[in-house]
This record gives structure tokens, sequence and C-alpha cells, in this order.
């Protein structure tokens, strides 16, 4: 009898519930562009299907370019047409420049030093003036040439030794040494991955992080489950961040220790820059710096 009363008082509750919150949606609707109807609790996401892209294309063609999604408990905008874009990504782009924040990349407060993530802000502005004032200005971006030439080079390189030898060439690899190679060239003055295998820690920490915050997490559906991480993903980034974080913070020790010994300038790149501009700007601090060479 008291399972009976308990499985109905269970069935009451979540009938409850899903007419709430079908109401609440409805009446938070009005203003949004249109879009399919959704189920209850988990709206739209079983009509995403297998290829996402696919599925959205066809119901663009059924509400139009720009049309509204209900992600589990998110609310999604999909824009499906060049015009639209640049109405969304142009005109109105300080009225719709926020967003949701994945889980896996709000782990040690990124969020709060990301320029791709933090919210149109007093911090947001300061960071975007040196960014684009000195971090990515023309001069800056110009004495950096010669390490992109570099390491293009170095990979042409490492292509032709392996084709003398008959060896198979992992593109994606090459790649991806290169791309992060060249970024860290461009922060640090120095390789975080080599072709003889050494710094694979940094390698696959870089794949890992990469890896969670492209895989579908149902806690950015679902933003209640945020709170016991469901599958881990928190759990799993924060270690990730951890590690590569505390990369960067020996190497900007490394070079505040030789900016002491030296009493100048070392190699003219963006670490420098950043420590520079920490100088005058309280702003600028270690943590700021870390994150930023972080680059997510």
């Amino acid at each position: 009898m008291e399972l009976t009363t308990y499985a109905l008082f269970l069935v009451l509750a979540c009938a409850s519930i899903g007419s709430f919150l079908a109401r609440t949606s409805k009446n938070a609707n009005h203003k949004l562009p249109p879009g399919p109807s959704c189920l209850p609790i988990i709206g739209n996401l079983l009509e995403l299907g297998v290829k996402p892209h696919q599925c959205l294309a066809k119901l663009a063609k059924i509400h139009g370019p720009m049309m509204r999604l209900k992600l589990g408990r998110v609310t999604t905008i999909v824009i499906s047409s060049s015009e639209m874009a640049k109405e969304v990504l142009l005109t109105h782009d300080q009225s719709l420049s926020n967003r949701p924040i994945p889980q896996s990349v709000s782990v040690l407060n990124h969020e709060h030093y990301s320029l791709a993530f933090l919210p149109v802000s007093p911090l947001w502005r300061e960071l975007r003036k040196i960014c684009n004032g000195q971090l990515f200005a023309h001069k800056t971006l110009d004495e950096s040439q010669d390490v992109r030439r570099n390491k293009v080079q170095q990979l042409l390189n490492d292509v032709y030794k392996s084709a003398q030898v008959g060896e198979a060439v992992d593109i994606g690899r090459e790649a991806f040494k290169t791309t992060i190679n060249l970024l860290s060239n461009t922060i640090f003055s120095q390789d975080l991955i080599f072709s003889n295998g050494k710094a694979g820690e940094f390698k696959d920490l870089v794949t890992n992080i990469t890896k969670l915050v492209g895989s579908p997490n149902i806690a950015d559906f679902f933003p209640i489950l945020k709170v016991i991480d469901p599958q881990g993903v928190k759990r799993q980034q924060t270690k990730n961040v951890t590690k590569v974080l505390n990369i960067f913070h020996r190497l900007i020790n490394q070079r505040l220790n030789l900016r002491e010994t030296t009493a100048s300038e070392t190699h003219n790149d963006m670490l420098d820059a950043l420590l520079n501009i920490s100088k005058d700007n309280e702003m600028m601090d270690k943590t700021m710096i870390q994150h930023l060479a972080h680059m997510q």
C-alpha cells in the first residue's frame, strides 16, 4: 500500500513539474523567434538526431533563418543565413554577445579571465584594448612573422624526412604540433611539443581539454545537474587545466627570474609584453597572464 502511495505521489509530482515547466516556457517564448514545438523537460534535444547540422538545416527551411530551440532547459537561437549572422554578430553584437558558459570552461574561474566568455564589462573592454592595441597589433604580428615562417618550415622538413625513408605521416598530429608550437613560441618563445616525444604531457592535456570542451555534457542542458557533475566533466577538466596553468606558472616564473638577472626584456614576445603591462596595470597580475596564455 505504501509503495503504491509513493508511486502515485511521484507520478503526480512529475506531472505537476512538467505542466509548470510547459507553462513557464510558453510564457517566456512570446518574444523569441519561431521554432518547433518542444517536449517537456528535454525540449528539442531528440530532434537534433545523429547529424545535428543536417537536422538544423531541415528545421531552418521550415522555421526560417533565425529559429528558437529548447535544448533541455537552455533556450538556443540558431542562425542559418549570412544576412542574419551579420545582424547578430555585427549590428547587434553588444546585445547578443553574452552566452551560457559550458561547464568544461567554467573551471578554476577561467571564464572570468577569458575574452571569449567574459560578458561585456569594464574588464572585457580593458582586455580587448590591450589585445588590439599591443598583443595583436600589426607591428606585433609583423615582428612575429619569422616565428610563423620557421614553424611552417619545420613542418615541411619533418614531412620531407618522413618521405625520404618511406614513413607514413599523420598530418593531423603534425598540424596539431605545429599549431601548438606556433602559439607557444609567440607567447613563451619556446616549443611545448617536440618531435622526439618529449613534452607529451602537454600535448595530451591540450587534447583532453579540447575533447571535453567539444563533447556534449548533460549538465550544460540541465544546469541543475552541474552541482553533481554526472559525467565528471568538471572534475576531469579541473585536473587538466590545473596542470596546464602550473606549466604556465613555471614558465612565467622562469621569465621573471631571467628579467631580474638581465634587467631587461629577454625575448620581446607576448609574455614580455604582458609582464611590461603588469608593471602599470594592477589588473594584469600573474593569474591573469596564466589564463590569457590558456587562450580559450
